[in-house]
């Protein structure tokens, strides 16, 4: 058996395309380059042996060159499945200089079959099988490919190597609390990856990571990435929270959190305040349809019976803004579901609304139903749900699913519905004083760009200006609020019509 001994590890982070969460017309505005660094492969990093050499290229924010790869004896790749295009082009150029490749991430782990030309495939939660890769290489005997049955305790996962980042590069840094979901929705595949039971970190193995953001300067967004940050409300309550929220006040407020959350938090008056007295400020919540029986379909029971637009003035009014996402293709969509969404969405204040085609990514329940249904078309997704892509057959006829589709998207991102939306919200919210956002000179320069970009050159620039002076007249200490949900509307109108409706 030949033992690897190289120790020079480049981490690359293959390119986003240029989607509804890339951000990448936003990000213009205030000079930057991605939204968030690649937490995964920072924490893999710090997995590593201390004495290995670690460079991290993330392709969002700057290129990989051949000379990175030819210094390589390693190169380790993390990738999801919107991601795709960029990981093939990235393994047949390691190929071509012969670079030793070692992959994983949720896009290797649904579909290692299609990825071969790997060297090495770690699978599933790194905690678990990264150290039998290590410990295998170390003794020159790795295998081809590594899985686990077994769920990771992260009470042992590290904080990550932010040294190898240049957060001048980010909007955002990020930190994860947990990973599982107490839900079983039909269409996700999160309980697939990581099982029903949420595991969470420690509030000192929290506080650690953001004291490490702390020390190296940061100061302005942080995302949890949980998929559902309340699914051990118990713990949150108890230790989590009020430590982050002890640890904020010491500091004066340096960050300002956002997170994901199933929509059951609007029930929890005391969850809502607990996280914005710890400095959240805006929760994703999974809307999905105004439709009850396609709510029964695909088995999110939590948004089932509940006024939905009462649940979102709820959070709104607590101080939490609400991102939502939400999905057309069930089976039991009726043919007026297409002017329901927009109506809800309209009505619920919901400014970053993101809708989607449904797909049915492989390892789902949804998948394993159509596939027995004779339904499935393709395995691959393009993970882009904004695509019109379907890979399925749908009951409502193909042709009235994607007009109907194409209807909303032109509906709620066109300048006049979106900018009603957001006054809407802005009417509604009430931030808490305890989440402080300072004006930097990036912010002042993006509202200087936005004046000029969406104020004098964008068709819809005259909506841009009333919602301006009706803010200012208004909802004045909501200012900010209205120069950045203006700028998020240019890059949802410049996707949606350069792609999705092109």
């Amino acid at each position: 058996m030949v033992m690897y001994k190289g120790q020079n590890v480049l981490l690359v982070y293959p390119e986003y395309p240029d989607t509804f969460w890339s951000f990448k017309h936003a990000l213009k505005f205030v000079s930057k380059k991605a939204t968030f660094p690649p937490l995964g492969l920072l924490t893999v990093a710090a997995m590593l042996p201390k004495g290995w050499e670690k460079r991290l290229v993330d392709m969002n924010v700057g290129p990989l060159r051949d000379e990175d790869l030819r210094w390589a004896d390693w190169v380790f790749l993390s990738a999801m499945a919107v991601q795709r295009n960029s990981v093939e082009e990235v393994l047949k150029r390691c190929q071509e200089v012969g670079a030793k490749t070692v992959a994983g991430g949720p896009l290797f782990t649904e579909e290692p079959e299609e990825f071969g030309q790997v060297d090495h495939l770690v699978l599933g939660e790194a905690e678990v099988t990264l150290p039998r890769f290590l410990k295998d290489l170390k003794e020159g005997r790795p295998q081809h490919i590594y899985t686990a049955s077994e769920r990771a305790d992260l009470g042992r996962t590290p904080v990550p190597l932010w040294d190898l980042v240049d957060m001048r590069g980010y909007d955002s840094m990020c930190v994860q609390y947990s990973r599982g979901c107490p839900f079983n929705c039909e269409f996700c595949d999160i309980t697939a990856l990581f099982g029903r039971i949420p595991r969470t970190k420690s509030a000192g193995q929290i506080l650690a990571e953001l004291d490490a953001l702390y020390a190296r300067g940061w100061r302005g967004g942080v995302f949890f990435v949980d998929d559902n940050f309340i699914g051990n409300r118990v713990k949150l309550k108890r230790e989590v929270l009020p430590a982050i929220a002890g640890w904020m006040r010491e500091r004066k407020y340096p960050f300002q959190f956002f997170t994901e959350a199933s929509i059951d938090l609007a029930d929890d008056e005391e969850l809502m305040s607990l996280m914005t007295d710890a400095g959240f400020y805006k929760v994703f919540v999974g809307i999905e349809t105004p439709n009850e029986d396609s709510l029964e379909e695909c088995q999110k029971f939590q948004n089932k019976g509940r006024d939905m637009v009462a649940s979102v003035r709820k959070l709104q009014h607590s101080g939490l803004a609400v991102q939502g996402g939400f999905i057309v293709g069930f089976d039991n969509d009726p043919p007026d579901i297409f002017g329901r969404q927009i109506r809800f969405i309209q009505n619920s204040g919901i400014v970053e609304a993101m809708v989607g085609l449904l797909n049915a990514p492989k390892g789902t329940r949804l998948y394993r139903r159509l596939k027995a249904e004779g339904r499935i078309l393709w395995d691959k997704i393009s993970g882009n749900n904004m695509d019109f892509s379907l890979n399925f057959v749908p009951k409502m006829p193909r042709h009235m699913l994607l007009k109907g589709y194409r209807d909303i998207l032109a509906t709620i991102y066109a300048p006049r519905e979106y900018y009603e939306r957001a006054k809407t919200f802005l009417r509604e919210f009430r931030p808490s004083g305890r989440t402080r956002f300072r004006i930097s000179g990036r912010e002042a320069l993006a509202f200087l760009r936005s004046l000029w970009r969406l104020g004098l050159q964008e068709r819809g620039r005259r909506y841009y200006w009333k919602l301006l002076f009706w803010t200012l007249a208004r909802r004045p200490r909501l200012f900010s609020w209205a120069v950045t949900l203006s700028i998020y509307g240019f890059h949802f109108r410049k996707v949606t019509e350069e792609g999705a409706l092109r």
